[in-house]
């Protein structure tokens, strides 16, 4: 069978370190649950597992037409995820630091969605799986690999929220959870800034 003759453990791994890398989706989603628990950001880590699902597979299914996209489109891309990310990181500077604070924002199903696709390390993500393993005009073996990539992408990121919920017995002032939160909003912001640095010049010198 054809799924008995792919290479599950190095599939797997290449799901694991993608998914469990800081990266701006595990940053929102460390602070949602940091904020408003656990299963605050549930709806967001289903939307950015399914969004990179389906980013995966049509970039499988289309790699020629992704690849020949014009740059000028994918640095307008990076530039709306960083107004995206950004977003997240000034709610974050703002939040006063208590428990369940309605000044930090909480992310959607949508928002978790589109800033997957939205972030041009995403689409490298999704070329570099394809092409490492030569899934381009391979359907089958491609929905396979996509599949397992949904479980453990939505498990590796999970990670974050558990980790967030199990920070809150440390932070157990008000303080320590304001000085957090404006760490992780500042992260953000720089996230932000150097994903917009490059594309946002080249979109300039364009125009």
């Amino acid at each position: 069978m054809p799924f008995l003759s792919m290479p599950l453990l190095p599939m797997a791994l290449f799901a694991a370190s993608l998914s469990l890398a800081p990266g701006p989706v595990n940053l929102i989603i460390l602070s949602t649950a940091l904020n408003h628990g656990v299963r605050a950001p549930l709806r967001f880590i289903t939307g950015a597992t399914l969004g990179f699902t389906a980013l995966l597979v049509l970039t499988g299914l289309g790699l020629s037409a992704t690849q020949a996209l014009a740059q000028s489109w994918m640095d307008l891309l990076s530039c709306i995820g960083a107004a995206v990310i950004l977003y997240f990181g000034y709610g974050l500077l703002r939040a006063e630091g208590t428990l369940d604070t309605h000044d930090a924002p909480i992310p959607g199903f949508w928002q978790g969605a589109a800033l997957q696709w939205l972030n041009p390390k995403a689409w490298i993500a999704c070329l570099s799986g394809v092409a490492l393993f030569n899934l381009q005009g391979r359907t089958l073996e491609l929905l396979q690999f996509s599949t397992l990539y949904c479980v453990i992408c939505f498990c590796g990121i999970g990670a974050w929220a558990v980790l967030g919920h199990n920070l809150t017995r440390w932070l157990d002032t008000a303080r320590k959870r304001r000085a957090l939160n404006a760490t992780l909003g500042t992260c953000l912001i720089l996230l932000a800034l150097s994903l917009a640095a490059a594309p946002a010049q080249r979109l300039l010198t364009v125009s």
